[in-house]
């Protein structure tokens, strides 16, 4: 039987906590003191490793990355989605993907944001467009840019879009946007 240290090791990593307020005297008088003690808060980093798969999106990713936009379209009805979809929502059929990288397009909505989460609040305002692609039955949501967002214009419904993509791929959804054609 091996024989247990009387102490446990202690190492510097993480956090060091130092001067927490606690009555020197422990009788029950003394202790009171602690009802009315603050909550004790600890700010500590976190990492963590994720992975994530894109499972069947991953060929829209993929065409993403090589300045292709890709869609899906039912092989029986040919209902076409814009965004990525394995399979058809009435057939429940396996979808085919297909190229609409050269289609017209066109902003049917947009709405400029003045607020966003993290990654995208130092951007603010930025406009999100909904696109329309000839051929296609359902809408993109992507930003629009090459606009001023202060300027707002009903005269931008309508009008003909080219996508964009970024240089250097993140894998996500906003590697690709869009400018007036």
């Amino acid at each position: 039987m091996t024989e247990q240290p009387l102490r446990r090791e202690e190492t510097l990593g993480g956090f060091i906590v130092h001067g927490i307020p606690f009555p020197v005297n422990t009788d029950p008088e003394a202790l009171e003191f602690l009802k009315k003690m603050t909550p004790i808060q600890i700010e500590q980093g976190y990492q963590i490793t994720y992975l994530h798969s894109y499972g069947q999106d991953s060929p829209w990713f993929a065409g993403l990355t090589n300045r292709r936009l890709l869609a899906n379209r039912d092989p029986e009805s040919g209902y076409t989605y814009a965004t990525p979809r394995g399979h058809d929502m009435a057939s429940g059929l396996r979808t085919d993907w297909i190229d609409i990288t050269d289609l017209p397009a066109r902003v049917h909505a947009f709405t400029v944001c003045y607020f966003g989460s993290q990654e995208f609040l130092p951007e603010t305002p930025f406009i999100l467009a909904l696109v329309e692609f000839e051929g296609v039955d359902t809408l993109l949501l992507t930003r629009l840019m090459g606009l001023d967002p202060q300027k707002p214009s009903l005269d931008w419904i309508g009008m003909s879009l080219r996508p964009r993509f970024l240089r250097n791929s993140k894998l996500k959804p906003t590697d690709v946007y869009f400018v007036p054609a």
